[in-house]
């Protein structure tokens, strides 16, 4: 079997990766046709083409549509043999999240990239921002200068390092939502205009992700992937980047506001999050209809979250 990809990053991590890696567990994995930097999410296959050097959101065209899971959000007709319009509001709440599993194993990414040798913090916490348009509109779903102000003091003051992720989108194959920004920035009283990356480098346990990666001197992904699995915990936007943090079978705190994971009961029984390792996930849900109507983002449920399950 050969499988030819380009979609969002979630899909492949959701939908590509397990049925390749089952696939491959079967015997039956010829080749892996991706985009490029994503030979270290397939190590198992010794045959991985990176053609591509973009993604597409297209999912009639982007590959996933020939995957025995084709929608990330749920896989209604394998599971109901319905349509999910055609569902109840509780069956819909019920297959929220949950895809088919009949030809999906979740590879064993932390057992695998779990590096010893590697350089980096003891007893650390990634956070996982992002700062990306959304389905044309401007960024509303990232962690700004004073959330992350708060999360950086906690965690260093109650013993933990912080390794903090924020791509420039530069860094891998994008798709049509990722675009290159300057930073996320805000004006502090007493400081002037400051970026999250200047934040970093006020705390003395705060480490910037790409300047580890640096360290390491090693491809991106792998890299990335070794630090992840040494990780203690995640704070994350929702996305793709929660997705991939949820594959190292430790806490991760989710929060989300435009994803179709706000659907009522995503997170719960048989959605694919607890499946890719079995970590505990705690999503937090802040609608943008919400954030709008207040004209702010509240994270304080995220604060109380990150309390009670980093202490």
């Amino acid at each position: 079997m050969i499988i030819d990809v380009r979609p969002e990053f979630g899909y492949d991590l959701v939908c590509a990766a397990p049925y390749a890696y089952w696939l491959h567990q079967q015997g039956k994995l010829e080749k892996i046709i991706t985009c490029k930097g994503m030979q270290p999410f397939y190590y198992f296959c010794n045959n991985v083409e990176e053609r591509y050097t973009n993604r597409s959101i297209n999912n009639d065209t982007n590959g996933v549509q020939n995957l025995p899971n084709n929608w990330i959000h749920h896989n209604a007709m394998a599971l109901k043999g319905k349509a999910y319009n055609e569902l109840t509001y509780d069956e819909q709440v019920e297959v929220n999240g949950v895809l088919d599993y009949k030809q999906w194993i979740a590879p064993p990414y932390k057992d695998v990239y779990h590096d010893k040798t590697i350089n980096v913090p003891e007893k650390y916490i990634v956070i996982s921002n992002r700062y990306n348009k959304e389905h044309g509109d401007e960024p509303i779903g990232y962690f700004d200068i004073e959330s992350l102000y708060y999360m950086f003091d906690y965690f260093t003051s109650i013993g933990y390092n912080v390794i903090y992720k924020r791509p420039m989108n530069t860094e891998f194959a994008t798709d049509e939502n990722e675009w290159q920004s300057s930073g996320i920035v805000a004006d502090v009283e007493g400081h002037g205009v400051i970026s999250d990356f200047d934040l970093v480098n006020r705390f003395d346990n705060v480490y910037l992700l790409d300047d580890i990666i640096k360290e390491i001197g090693d491809d991106y992904n792998i890299s990335q992937l070794k630090i992840f699995a040494r990780s203690s915990g995640f704070v994350s936007m929702g996305g793709g980047s929660s997705i991939l943090c949820s594959y190292f079978k430790v806490p991760v705190i989710i929060y989300v506001n435009t994803s179709k994971d706000i659907r009522p009961g995503y997170f719960e029984g048989d959605s694919y999050f607890h499946k890719l390792s079995n970590a505990p996930i705690h999503p937090i849900v802040d609608t943008k209809e919400n954030i709008i109507a207040r004209g702010y983002k509240d994270y304080t449920n995220v604060y109380n979250k990150i309390k009670e399950v980093f202490k």
